[in-house]
């Protein structure tokens, strides 16, 4: 199912050229998201046919995917048709429009749903920030980021996509901010020390390897501090992850402003 956040007539494919090394590589060993993988792989070769310089920065930018980019151009044709081309690309942009959205943030807040329609009070119920140092994971275009420095002490931005840092750091200077910092850092290898922070914050972040995961989160958070997973709201009923309770985390629901059912999640830290 599409996320609807993008429509990819108003992407280059060249839009490409701006991912980083994780994201090339997770979409290459995912064959796109939600995606027939035969499919993907005959659209992804058309594109890459037609756009040798993506190719190139690919194999260039996530060298150890090199032999499955050269696989793809062998193995399907080179379209002559403008048409089929985009096409392809299309649904080459689509596939990945998570990522490719990330290429523009400043219009993340207008076709995102989770940030159009979160209201950042549900963050300050699950703990309280007041002159805290916090961090926040995957912090995207800054929705928690944002919230938080209006309580916290410190709020440390942790992201790994470039153009999102790049956006933060603008609006920080924009906004006048003072307490926020940005930082490059990948959710199961953040650049701090052992328990440095009061609470940690993340949102559609955790779920790829959970343990790994939540074992970063919890080594850089400090004894009887937070952790806090407050995903916004969503155009389409959550389901409880239940990889969560089972883990010890708490549940915590509400109708979202799209009326549909949004849980938040906490856990405590005891080390």
């Amino acid at each position: 199912m599409a996320l609807g956040w993008i429509n990819p007539e108003n992407y280059s494919f060249n839009s490409f050229l701006l991912l980083e090394r994780f994201q090339i590589h997770l979409m290459m060993d995912s064959g796109g998201w939600r995606c027939e993988k035969e499919e993907w792989r005959y659209n992804m070769g058309v594109a890459l046919n037609a756009n040798p310089i993506v190719k190139e920065y690919f194999m260039r930018r996530c060298p150890e995917c090199k032999a499955l980019f050269e696989e793809l151009t062998a193995s399907f044709p080179s379209l002559k048709e403008a048409a089929e081309i985009r096409k392809a690309e299309n649904y080459v942009i689509l596939s990945v429009e998570d990522f490719i959205i990330y290429t523009t943030p400043e219009h993340m807040a207008a076709q995102c749903d989770f940030i159009r329609g979160w209201n950042k009070k549900h963050l300050f119920t699950l703990a309280d920030l007041t002159d805290k140092i916090v961090l926040d994971v995957g912090a995207g275009s800054g929705r928690l980021s944002f919230a938080a420095a209006e309580k916290a002490a410190w709020v440390y931005a942790s992201e790994p996509v470039g153009t999102l840092r790049e956006f933060m750091r603008d609006e920080i200077a924009t906004r006048g901010i003072r307490n926020i910092r940005v930082l490059d850092g990948l959710i199961t290898n953040l650049p701090f020390p052992d328990r440095t922070f009061d609470v940690v914050l993340s949102g559609h972040v955790v779920g790829d390897d959970y343990d790994n995961e939540i074992a970063e989160l919890t080594r850089v958070c400090k004894p009887d501090g937070w952790l806090l997973d407050c995903p916004g709201d969503s155009e389409g009923d959550m389901v409880l992850d239940k990889s969560l309770t089972e883990r010890g985390w708490e549940a915590i629901h509400y109708v979202g402003s799209f009326g549909k059912d949004v849980y938040c999640y906490r856990k405590q830290v005891n080390q």
